[in-house]
């Protein structure tokens, strides 16, 4: 059965189609900085949004149709969506998926007869793979949906959640292998606090840690060679989430002694939440060696909850892109963990939607490959900090002073004159030459 038998297999015809069904910018075979955009950007379909989002938000209900002429909450609607999924990603070209548990599946009573839905289902995912390069890109377990986890799964106050949410994550962890991902997803959704005057922070973080410690041991040794990756997220659910930015989730790995096995899942939307840019959380978690993989999206700036936006900011996703390449690519991949728009109800939709995503991210990267070989950023960056080559400067790097010499130093100089100028106005003037040349 086809669920978009009138919708064409997507290829690429460039920027002068007015085909809607068409890549403008996506070419899988262009080169850039070494390799095939393919290969640069591995792009994957979120179950559930793709899948799932229906259109419900806290003020009405379903505007799409998602049931795949199945009733919902059953294992033909589940299986029906395994073969609307393969259908969309074959005509996209997409060639990765990411899941959570009970987006395979619906959820039973009982812990075991969901485990036994999602053998089935997983047996079924496996059977439409082959022939195909779909891949699993990373799994994950919902641990924030059901009211058991309304005081988060690691962090929960009851030992009983905590075991359940273990469990979770071993079945989790199971599919994730059986599937052949790349990667294991943790996002705290509700790890974290509404009010201090209830919680014990110091008990519930060491316990979120131990949850993770298990699943690292048991991962390893059922064959897991991936990285597990923390989501950052400041808020939402939670009023305070424990993973609040990149640099908290990267002190709390080390702090416990996870950062050897985990990276950073980085998405726009919830750096953004955290006031930050995208850029930047990528920049520390790759400054840091645990820039793993990317939730593409973004949110809306004059709305103050996470939107899960396709992207279609070019300046946003070439300043992604060029951390992206600036730290050699990523282990993970892009996984469009967004929805259409409520109004955007139509299979096309969800078409026009990939083919806006796939296209922002390729001419971001197209764009970030041209400022790297432009060479005027990188240029003034390097010379911007050429005090430090020579001379003190060579010393203070290389540890070879003392505080009391760097304050003799400075007794004889008298007064520094200003650094040199930053030139933002300049830099940025670089880019959007570059941008629009």
């Amino acid at each position: 059965m086809s669920y978009f038998a009138n919708i064409p297999e997507i290829k690429y015809e460039g920027p002068e189609s007015k085909n809607p069904f068409a890549f403008k910018y996506y070419d899988p075979e262009r080169i850039v900085c070494g390799k095939p955009l393919k290969e640069q950007l591995p792009f994957a379909m979120a179950w559930w949004h793709n899948l799932g989002a229906a259109g419900t938000d806290m003020f009405g209900r379903d505007t799409a149709d998602k049931s795949f002429g199945c009733e919902k909450g059953t294992m033909e609607h589940a299986k029906a969506k395994v073969d609307a999924g393969f259908e969309f990603m074959k005509k996209l070209g997409i060639r990765y998926f990411c899941f959570h548990d009970v987006d395979l599946v619906p959820e039973a009573d009982d812990i075991k007869e969901t485990n036994r839905r999602l053998d089935e289902l997983s047996d079924y995912i496996l059977e439409k793979m082959k022939g195909t390069d779909i891949k699993c890109l990373w799994g994950t377990a919902n641990m924030f949906s059901n009211p058991r986890f309304m005081n988060g799964a690691g962090s929960s106050n009851s030992a009983d959640v905590f075991c359940f949410a273990a469990a979770q994550v071993k079945k989790a962890l199971d599919i994730t292998v059986k599937l052949g991902g790349r990667g294991y997803v943790f996002w705290g959704g509700r790890e974290g606090y509404e009010t201090l005057l209830n919680t014990d922070v110091k008990f519930e973080q060491e316990n979120i840690a131990k949850l993770m410690h298990l699943a690292v041991d048991y991962g390893r040794s059922i064959g897991f060679t991936g990285d597990f990756y923390i989501e950052p997220k400041p808020k939402e659910p939670m009023k305070h989430q424990y993973d609040f930015d990149a640099a908290t989730a990267i002190g709390f790995l080390r702090q416990y002694g996870l950062d050897k096995d985990f990276k950073m899942n980085i998405e726009a939307n919830h750096a953004t939440l955290a006031g930050h840019t995208f850029q930047h959380d990528l920049r520390i978690s790759a400054i840091n060696g645990m820039l793993g993989s990317i939730d593409a999206n973004q949110g809306d700036m004059l709305l103050g909850w996470d939107t899960d936006e396709f992207p279609f900011n070019v300046y946003d996703a070439t300043m992604c892109m060029y951390e992206v390449l600036k730290a050699g690519g990523l282990t993970g991949g892009f996984n469009f963990d967004s929805k259409t728009r409520r109004p955007s109800y139509t299979f096309e939709d969800m078409f026009h939607a990939y083919i806006l995503g796939m296209d922002t991210f390729a001419l971001g990267m197209i764009k970030a490959g041209e400022l790297i070989e432009d060479g005027r950023i990188d240029k003034f960056v390097e010379d911007r900090y050429a005090s430090y080559k020579t001379g003190i400067g060579a010393k203070i790097r290389a540890g070879e002073v003392t505080l009391k010499e760097l304050a003799a130093y400075a007794d004889e100089m008298g007064a520094p004159a200003l650094p040199g100028s930053g030139r933002q106005e300049y830099l940025e003037s670089v880019v959007n030459n570059v941008l629009f040349h």
